[in-house]
């Protein structure tokens, strides 16, 4: 299953590989194998540190003949201290060059949030902190706008085929849409039962922005961070709706979310180093849930949200 991109047309899987979290010595086996199980989306960035990892995975499935780079649909995304047009371009590349690629399928600005630029001579990925020392944050008036601009360079220049967004709210999307000479192809959002979205779904839909889903299992992404509201929530793949409807269904809870999603033209990025679940991740459209299942499912909204800038030391509060 795909969806379809404007304005380039081109097809995304909708079902692909995430790669945050995914560690540094075991990332080329895991997209490798991911490749051999059939995935072709692999969603990267490049605050995950994992790039050249992941790119030499990808070398090694074109050269034993797996798959050819025309048959694979990479994503990634560009980090805050780069939003300036000093550093847009000359990042896009630097990306590039760590997968080992001559363009990205999808290239997104992964928070609207301009950071104080960081040489990447001195550390990369940044991370989230200016000074690790002193535990802060500092940041740069580059508007959305600028930014903006030279993302669409970069597919002038053909380092991407399509641009996008990622964490972004609705009134900044309407504004983005105002100046874009391209406008954005995907939206990236944390989207899960615990925290649906719908007002933001339906002005991506309404825009003709294709939605990709992170976090799609809820809190179970960031149990291993120590997240403490995800400590204290209940796990949506052990929660009884959800197993309830998995054996109704003959499926896993995990295929369930991801159905969920899909069902509803969501792409979805889950990631597993277990082949069994490899498979049934990439499998899970195999069947729909009924419309019943569906309003079920998406009732356990309760606006909770994981991923938040207002939880970085810098507290920044961009879903205000």
């Amino acid at each position: 299953m795909y969806v379809t991109l404007n304005p380039s047309g081109q097809k995304m899987p909708i079902t692909g590989f995430g790669l945050w979290k995914v560690p540094q010595e075991s990332c080329a086996d895991t997209v490798y194998n991911a490749i051999k199980a059939g995935y072709r989306l692999f969603d990267g960035a490049q605050d995950y540190g994992n790039e050249k990892e992941a790119g030499e995975g990808v070398r090694r499935a074109i050269a034993d003949g797996l798959v050819k780079r025309e048959d694979l649909f990479i994503t990634s995304k560009i980090w805050n201290t780069f939003h300036s047009p000093d550093h847009v371009l000359q990042m896009t590349k630097k990306s590039l060059d760590d997968w080992g690629l001559d363009y990205f399928d999808l290239w997104l600005i992964h928070f609207p949030i301009a950071q104080k630029y960081v040489d990447p001579k001195e550390r990369y990925p940044p991370g989230l902190l200016y000074d690790v020392e002193k535990g802060t944050m500092e940041f740069e008036d580059v508007p959305i706008s600028v930014t903006w601009a030279e993302m669409e360079k970069a597919v002038a220049k053909g380092y991407a085929k399509n641009i996008g967004i990622s964490n972004f709210a609705g009134a900044l999307i309407i504004d983005l849409l105002r100046y874009a000479k391209i406008p954005p192809a995907v939206l990236q959002i944390e989207h899960h039962p615990y925290l649906t979205q719908p007002q933001l779904v339906a002005l991506a839909k309404q825009r003709g922005i294709a939605i990709t889903a992170y976090s799609s299992f809820g809190p179970q992404s960031f149990l291993e961070m120590n997240h403490p509201l995800a400590i204290k929530t209940g796990l949506l793949l052990t929660s009884d709706l959800i197993t309830g409807l998995a054996s109704a269904h003959g499926k896993t809870p995990a295929q369930v979310l991801l159905r969920w999603a899909t069902q509803r033209g969501i792409a979805v990025i889950p990631k597993s180093n277990h082949p069994s679940r490899l498979s049934e991740n990439l499998s899970h459209t195999d069947f729909d849930l009924t419309e019943s299942d569906i309003e079920k499912i998406s009732s356990l909204d309760v606006g909770m949200r994981f991923n938040d800038p207002a939880d970085w030391p810098g507290k920044i509060y961009i879903f205000a």
